[in-house]
C-alpha cells in the first residue's frame, strides 16, 4: 500500500494494515457543535455565525444524498473550496463502504436517519465551561453503547467528525492535560494567537488535570463521545480515528476511559502531517503508542482550483476524509490517482448542479 504512509509505530502500523486489508469497513460520522466556533476568525467555517451551525448536518446530508437539505448548497467557500465531505463521499462510494450518522451535540439535526444521543451542544469556552459535568458522563456512556454496537458489525470501524471550531477546543483539552500541543487550522494562515488566547481564558477558570474536569471546562461534546466509542469498539474490532488534532484530543482523553491500543490507528491526510504550524505526530506519541496512517490525495494535480487549494493549506482534513480514503485503499486496493479522478468527477457534478 504505497499510497499509505505509516508514522509513529511502523511495526504496529504494518500489523494494523494486514489485519484490515480487503475486510469489511463501516464509516460512522459524528456531528457536533461548540459555540467556540462563533468567535470571529477562529475557523473558515465560521465566517458567518448564522451559517456555521448548518455545516455539520449539511456535511452528513451530502454524504448520503449528494446534496444538502438543511441548506440549498453544499458547504463551500464563495471561491469554490468545498467541504472535505466531498473527498469522503468519493472515497466511501469507491469502496462501497456503508455509513451511519450520529448526532452528538449538534445545534441543527440532519435531515436523514441518524442516531440521536440528546447530548447538549458545547458552549463558548472563552466565556464559560464548554460542558456540564453531567453532559460529559452522558456523552461517554452513549459513546460506549454505540461503539459496542457498531464495532460488532464490522472488521474496521472508521470514526469521522464534523465540529466547526473543534481544533480550538481540542487545543484547550490538550493544554489542560499538560500536553505541548500546536494544532492545525482550516486556513493557510493559522490564527494561533487567537486560539491560544481563547485557550488561556479556559485555563484561567480551572487548573484541574482530571480528565472529566478538563472535558467539562475546555472541551466539546464530540471528544468525550468518541472517547466512549473508542473504549468499547476497540475491544471488539479495529478502529481508525479519522481526523487530525481533534482525534489526538480524543486519544488523550481515552487514556482515562480505556481502549485497546493494539486495535487502533489514527488516519489523516498528508496535509495535516506536513502542517508546519502543528505537531500532530508529537501529540500522538506523547499520549499513545498507536500508529498514524496518512494518505496524500494529490489534490495539487486536480483539474479544479477549489480542490488544488487543499494542497496550499486550505481545509486540509475533516469529515473523516483522510481515514475514509485510507479505508478505500485498504479495502479495494485503489490508488490515489484513481481516487483523484473520482474526487474531480464529484466536484464537477456538484459545481454544475449548484
Amino acid at each position: 500500500m504505497s499510497d499509505i504512509k505509516i508514522h509513529c509505530n511502523e511495526e504496529r502500523g504494518q500489523e494494523f494494515i494486514k489485519d484490515v486489508e480487503q475486510k469489511r469497513f463501516l464509516f460512522s460520522f459524528v456531528t457536533s457543535y461548540t459555540e467556540t466556533c462563533e468567535i470571529p476568525g477562529i475557523t473558515v467555517a465560521g465566517a458567518d455565525a448564522d451559517f456555521v451551525k448548518f455545516t455539520p448536518p449539511a456535511d452528513a446530508e451530502f454524504l448520503h444524498y449528494g446534496y444538502c437539505k438543511s441548506i440549498d448548497m453544499i458547504p463551500m467557500t464563495p471561491d469554490g473550496k468545498p467541504t472535505p465531505a466531498l473527498l469522503t463521499k468519493a472515497a466511501l462510494e469507491s469502496a462501497s463502504i456503508p455509513q451511519v450518522i450520529i448526532d452528538a451535540g449538534s445545534k441543527i439535526p440532519p435531515k436523514l436517519p441518524y442516531f440521536q444521543t440528546n447530548i447538549a451542544h458545547g458552549k463558548n469556552i472563552a466565556i464559560e465551561p464548554g460542558l456540564d459535568q453531567s453532559n460529559v458522563v452522558h456523552a461517554i456512556d452513549y459513546g460506549r453503547i454505540l461503539g459496542r454496537t457498531l464495532g460488532s458489525c464490522t472488521d474496521c470501524l472508521v470514526i469521522g467528525e464534523s465540529i466547526p471550531g473543534g481544533t480550538t477546543t481540542a487545543l484547550a483539552v490538550l493544554k489542560s492535560l499538560g500536553i505541548d500541543a500546536q494544532v492545525s487550522s482550516s486556513m493557510p494562515k493559522n490564527p494561533q494567537s487567537l486560539k491560544n488566547g481563547v485557550v488561556a481564558k479556559a485555563l484561567e477558570r480551572s487548573a484541574s488535570k482530571e480528565p472529566y474536569d478538563v472535558m467539562a471546562n475546555a472541551g466539546d461534546p464530540m471528544i468525550p463521545f468518541v472517547a466512549g466509542m473508542l473504549s468499547t469498539a476497540s475491544e471488539i474490532t479495529n478502529v481508525i480515528l479519522a481526523g487530525g488534532t481533534q482525534m489526538a484530543a480524543v486519544l488523550a482523553i481515552a487514556k482515562s476511559t480505556g481502549y485497546d491500543e493494539g486495535k487502533v490507528a489514527l488516519g489523516t491526510t498528508s496535509y495535516i502531517i506536513d502542517d508546519k504550524t502543528a505537531n500532530l505526530l508529537d501529540i500522538v506519541k506523547s499520549v499513545s503508542d498507536i500508529p498514524v496512517l496518512s494518505i496524500n490525495p494529490k489534490l495539487k494535480d486536480s483539474k479544479f482550483d477549489g480542490l488544488r487549494a487543499y494542497s496550499k493549506g486550505f481545509v486540509k482534513e475533516g469529515v473523516g476524509a483522510g481515514g475514509s480514503m485510507i479505508a478505500s485503499v485498504l479495502k479495494t486496493g485503489i490508488d490515489s490517482k484513481k481516487l483523484l479522478e473520482l474526487i474531480d468527477k464529484e466536484y464537477a457534478r456538484v459545481t454544475t448542479s449548484q
